[in-house]
C-alpha cells in the first residue's frame, strides 16, 4: 500500500511537471506577444543582420523578449536570418512571428517625381529602400551601364519614369537601376517610338523637351498646347527660348541647385550654356528634370496649332497667354512684366 502511495505521488508529480511543461510550451510559443496597439506593425530587416540587430527592430513591439529568443533559438532562426520588409500582425505568437519575418518579405512601393539630378532621386529612393544613395549614385552613373542602355551622363535623368512601382525593400542600388531601365524600355513601345520618330526626336530628346514643357506649366491640360508651341518651333529651326532652362544653367553653372529663381533676368540669358535654349537652337542635350508621363505623352500627342509664344497669364494664374505673332506675344509680355513687378519680384 505504501509503494503505491509513492508511485501515485510520483505519476501525480510527474502530471504536474509536465502539466508545467506543457503551458511553458504554449506560453513560450504559441501565446500572443504583441505591445502594440495598431493592427500590424513593419519591420525592416537589412542585408547581413545579425540577431541583435533582430532583436533591436523587435524589442520596442514584442511583450517578452526572452520568449522570442528562446523560441528563435528552438526554431534554429538565427543561422537563417532574412532581409527585408516583413508584418507581424497584432496578437500573433512567437512562432506565426518567427514564420513571418524568414519567410515573408512583403513588396513596398517605391514613389518618385521630378526630380532635376541623379542626385536627388538617389537621396528619394535611399529614403525608401535599403540601398543608401552614394550607391545608387554610383549604379546610376555607371559607364558600362549607360552605355548598355544607350544613354549618356546628360540623358541618364531620362531612364526615371516617376511612378510608383514595387520593390522588395532590401533591393540593392543595381536592382533599383536596372528595373528602371526595364521599364524605361517597357514605356517606349512601338506606338510611341514611331510618334517620336515622326517628330524627329530620339526618346531622349523627347524626354528632354518634356521636361521644359513639365517645368512651364503644371496644368496637365494645357502641356500639349505648350509642346505645340515648342514643336512648332523646332520645326522653323527657332531657339525654344524657354525659361526653365536658363534658371537650370544658371544652377548647373554655380552648382546651387537650391536656389529660387522665380524672374530671369536680361543678363542670364547670356550665360554660355548648352542648355541655355535662348542661346543654342535645338533640345538641350539633356533634361532639366525628370518629366511626368503626361508630360511626355503632351509632346508625343502636342497639339498642333499656330502659335510661336506664350507667356504668363495674370489674369488667369496657372496659366498661358499664347500668341501667333511677335507683336502679340510682345504685347501679352508687357503685360506680364509690369504684374510681375508690382509684385516686387525681382529674383
Amino acid at each position: 500500500m505504501y509503494i503505491k502511495k509513492i508511485l501515485l505521488a510520483v505519476v501525480l508529480l510527474g502530471l504536474v511537471a509536465m502539466g508545467g511543461f506543457s503551458w511553458y510550451v504554449y506560453s513560450t510559443v504559441f501565446s500572443p506577444n504583441t505591445a502594440f496597439n495598431n493592427e500590424q506593425a513593419h519591420i525592416y530587416i537589412p542585408t547581413d543582420a545579425t540577431y541583435q540587430d533582430v532583436v533591436l527592430e523587435l524589442e520596442p513591439l514584442l511583450n517578452d523578449m526572452d520568449d522570442f529568443t528562446a523560441v528563435a533559438q528552438k526554431k534554429g532562426y538565427a543561422s537563417n536570418i532574412k532581409a527585408g520588409h516583413f508584418i507581424i500582425k497584432k496578437g500573433m505568437n512567437n512562432n506565426d512571428i518567427i514564420n513571418t519575418i524568414r519567410s515573408k518579405n512583403i513588396p513596398i512601393e517605391v514613389k518618385f517625381n521630378n526630380q532635376e539630378r541623379l542626385e536627388d532621386l538617389a537621396g528619394n529612393i535611399a529614403r525608401q529602400i535599403e540601398a543608401d544613395s552614394i550607391s545608387l549614385l554610383h549604379a546610376m552613373q555607371d559607364s558600362v551601364f549607360l552605355k548598355e542602355a544607350e544613354q549618356t551622363d546628360e540623358t541618364a535623368l531620362a531612364l526615371y519614369i516617376p511612378n510608383t512601382y514595387e520593390f522588395y525593400w532590401n533591393s540593392s542600388a543595381e536592382t533599383f537601376r536596372d528595373r528602371m531601365k526595364t521599364e524605361y524600355n517597357r514605356f517606349w513601345n512601338e506606338s510611341r517610338t514611331q510618334k517620336a520618330n515622326k517628330l524627329n526626336l530620339t526618346p531622349a530628346q523627347v524626354m528632354s523637351l518634356a521636361a521644359i514643357v513639365q517645368k512651364e506649366t503644371a496644368k496637365v491640360e494645357e502641356r500639349p498646347r505648350v509642346a505645340g508651341v515648342y514643336v512648332n518651333r523646332l520645326e522653323r529651326g527657332m531657339p525654344l527660348q524657354a525659361d526653365p532652362t536658363v534658371i537650370y544653367a544658371k544652377k548647373r553653372a554655380e552648382n546651387d541647385f537650391d536656389q529660387i529663381i522665380k524672374r530671369v533676368l536680361y543678363k542670364d540669358l547670356e550665360l554660355d550654356s548648352p542648355y541655355n535654349t535662348y542661346k543654342y537652337t535645338g533640345v538641350p542635350p539633356g533634361p532639366i528634370a525628370m518629366p511626368d508621363i503626361s508630360s511626355i505623352d503632351a509632346v508625343l500627342n502636342y497639339e498642333k496649332h499656330d502659335y510661336y509664344y506664350f507667356v504668363a497669364n495674370t489674369k488667369r494664374f496657372g496659366y498661358h497667354k499664347f500668341a501667333k505673332t511677335l507683336a502679340q506675344h510682345n504685347r501679352n509680355k508687357a503685360e506680364y512684366v509690369r504684374w510681375i513687378s508690382q509684385q516686387g519680384v525681382n529674383r
